[in-house]
């Protein structure tokens, strides 16, 4: 936000923000917890623990005295049907689910699927005798199905935190009586009463004087933010120790929570490569698979000569339980998910996983400097008129034309200024992009903004505007320099911080704006970025994007606005600072950061990094045990019981890397 006037806010277009669903991977919000093979990895969300875990503690019981009776305490009557019986009762309380999920996917057109594999790798196991590893396998698959559905649930939870935020109750204050009345029902315009400790439910404006409040659920920070008379507060903030009064300025569901909310339940819906790709490769490999079981067990009649069927049928069931892709499909989502949680926590909102892997990669961060490095809350300085104009009317005129303008800069003239005179009229205001404003008044044009305005309107000034280190204001009346406002703006605690960190991680700083060049070199140094461009044009700052592209470098944009849309257009990632203060900012960027702090953006990198190098090891784990397995399997090598460690434990080790990141410091 780096013109002196906020420009036209253009709603930007991403192409790559894919929104197909991974088999194993719906949004939060979906009521449908099915996915491609109908089946819920979110099963370990209801009930208790031993609920879930009750079958395979059951089959595991039986299948223990089972084995005991075989190998340990022998008994005469456990032979024959009576022993085929007991392992039966022993897998139906894990295979009967399974045998459920295979039929409705085969009924559905899914015939391919990890349930079908493991259907008749299982019962293929008893066709030829093995029952205890028929047994095993079904209930260590159900085991590890178990703990990859609390895993899913664990990493949703952190997401779906953000949901729980407003309470669904508030007290409406009318002639002085405070009615408990549903938050969705409250219209535009009603008095809230927020007691000590409460939550809001609707975004407002404050009438108490002052008060104090815990903004962790929107930002991730505890600190409390103390507002006064007049500012907005959100929903989802936290009341302190004073009862306070709130007037409602937005209807319940266009709050800004409901559209943090709205862009998290989303997030799941945009994949990763990774994702896109394992859910490709799946469809694809898994009936590969079915068909290279079928040749191990048939095709060596043709070679070997002392070919005996069954030995044959249980190494291709040994390579149907290894080849089960369960360890791809759900790990890879689940790191995603650990990431977009992760983030979450830490008051970083990623609108899809796909921008997880793209933030990982970025070599270029490209920021504006008012609102994203700076605070963004501007100070009139000094105000310096020339002879001949009147001061004080000169003042009310600035302050009239700002008003059309919602930029820091024309809110710290007003705040400078006071009360707008309402008897000044205004005719053909016009905004010009990076310049400033003019209009009409009292038959005569008034231009206000930067020096390039005076230069576009060949206005003769007669002073050095790089000579002023603050941002200055120019202004003319009657196509005469009337003189010039000075304002300053603070540099944000943390932003020497970031541009450290993002050193420190290899990636290059640019700071582009459209405030005056020395006052942005003088930013630039406090902060220690070498490349730093300042007095220009939208234009400009393409052209500066551009060259970056050029190099075939990925690029960051952060801004505290969308105001600059050509140049977020083109950026790799869109990251949005102000997500607080913005509707545009929260539909438009691809991340946003909600407590402004620059500091969260190599935060966001790391994430992204962090998630990617997760998702990776697990991709590669699958494969390398699996492959290796696999051979074994075929040839002759390897049991089911390997066969269960390279499907269900390399599961379970890739789960248990996943959730890694939830518990990782950034």
């Amino acid at each position: 936000m780096e013109h002196i006037h906020k420009e036209e806010k253009i709603t930007k277009k991403k192409t790559n923000q894919s929104s197909c669903c991974c088999s194993h991977d719906e949004p939060v919000h979906s009521e449908n917890d099915g996915h491609d093979h109908g089946h819920d990895h979110e099963h370990g969300a209801e009930g208790s623990l031993f609920k879930i875990f009750l079958p395979a503690i059951i089959s595991l019981a039986l299948l223990l005295i089972g084995i005991g009776f075989d190998h340990y305490y022998p008994q005469s009557w456990f032979s024959g049907y009576v022993r085929i019986a007991w392992y039966i009762v022993a897998y139906l309380p894990v295979g009967l689910p399974v045998l459920k999920e295979a039929y409705e996917s085969i009924m559905k057109g899914d015939v391919f699927s990890e349930f079908f594999l493991m259907c008749i790798a299982t019962i293929g196991a008893f066709a030829i005798g093995e029952y205890p590893e028929g047994v095993a396998v079904m209930l260590f698959y159900t085991i590890g199905e178990n703990f990859q559905g609390l895993a899913v649930s664990r990493a949703k939870s952190n997401i779906k935190s953000l949901l729980d935020q407003r309470p669904d109750e508030v007290n409406v204050v009318e002639n002085n009586i405070a009615t408990k009345i549903k938050a969705a029902d409250v219209k535009i315009g009603a008095i809230i009463q927020l007691k000590a400790g409460e939550k809001l439910g609707l975004d407002g404006e404050l009438l108490s004087d002052t008060a104090s409040f815990n903004t962790a659920a929107l930002t991730g920070e505890s600190k409390p933010d103390t507002k006064v008379k007049g500012e907005t507060v959100l929903a989802g903030m936290i009341n302190g120790n004073t009862i306070s009064l709130i007037k409602v300025t937005t209807a319940y569901n266009d709050s800004k929570l409901s559209k943090i909310l709205e862009m998290v339940q989303n997030a799941t819906t945009k994949k990763a490569p990774a994702e896109l790709f394992i859910r490709k490769f799946a469809k694809i490999y898994t009936p590969i698979v079915v068909y290279l079981a079928i040749a191990i067990c048939l095709l060596p009649m043709l070679f070997v000569s002392n070919y005996v069927f069954s030995d044959w049928l249980y190494r291709a069931l040994v390579f149907l339980v290894i080849s089960c892709p369960c360890a791809l499909v759900i790990s890879i989502p689940l790191g995603y998910f650990g990431g977009i949680g992760a983030a979450s926590k830490n008051g970083i909102l990623f609108k899809g996983s796909n921008f997880l892997d793209s933030i990982s990669t970025i070599q270029n961060v490209v920021m504006d400097k008012t609102g994203t490095m700076t605070e963004g809350v501007f100070k009139v300085q000094e105000v310096i008129i020339q002879d001949g104009f009147d001061k004080d009317e000169m003042l009310k005129l600035v302050n009239v034309l700002e008003s059309q303008s919602t930029h820091p800069v024309a809110t710290a003239i007003h705040n400078h200024v006071g009360k707008i005179d309402a008897s000044i009229e205004l005719k053909n205001v016009e905004e010009i992009s990076g310049h400033g404003l003019k209009a009409e008044i009292n038959g005569k044009e008034l231009h206000v903004g930067n020096f390039k305005l005076m230069d576009k309107f060949d206005i003769n000034y007669d002073i050095d505007p790089n000579a002023v280190v603050y941002t200055t204001i120019a202004i003319a009346y009657d196509k005469k320099f009337a003189g010039y406002i000075t304002i300053a703006d603070e540099i944000k605690e943390d932003a020497k911080e970031t541009v450290d960190r993002l050193k420190a991680l290899g990636v290059k700083v640019t700071m582009l704006s459209g405030d005056k060049t020395n006052v942005v070199q003088f930013v630039a140094n406090k902060l220690g970025i070498t490349n730093a461009f300042g007095d220009l044009l939208p234009e400009d700052k393409v052209n500066k994007l551009n060259e970056i592209k050029a190099k075939n470098e990925t690029v960051a944009f952060v801004g505290d606005g969308v105001n600059d849309a050509p140049v977020i257009a083109l950026s790799t990632v869109g990251i949005a600072m102000g997500g607080l203060g913005s509707d545009a900012t929260i539909e438009t960027a691809d991340i946003v950061i909600q407590d402004d702090k620059p500091s969260k953006i190599p935060m966001a990198i790391n994430i992204g990094k962090q998630t990617k190098k997760i998702v990776w090891q697990n991709i590669t784990l699958a494969f390398v045990v699996k492959a290796f397995v696999l051979i074994l399997g075929a040839g002759g090598l390897a049991t089911m019981w390997e066969a269960v460690f390279a499907d269900v434990g390399v599961a379970l080790l890739a789960i248990l890397n996943a959730v890694r990141i939830q518990k990782m410091k950034f």
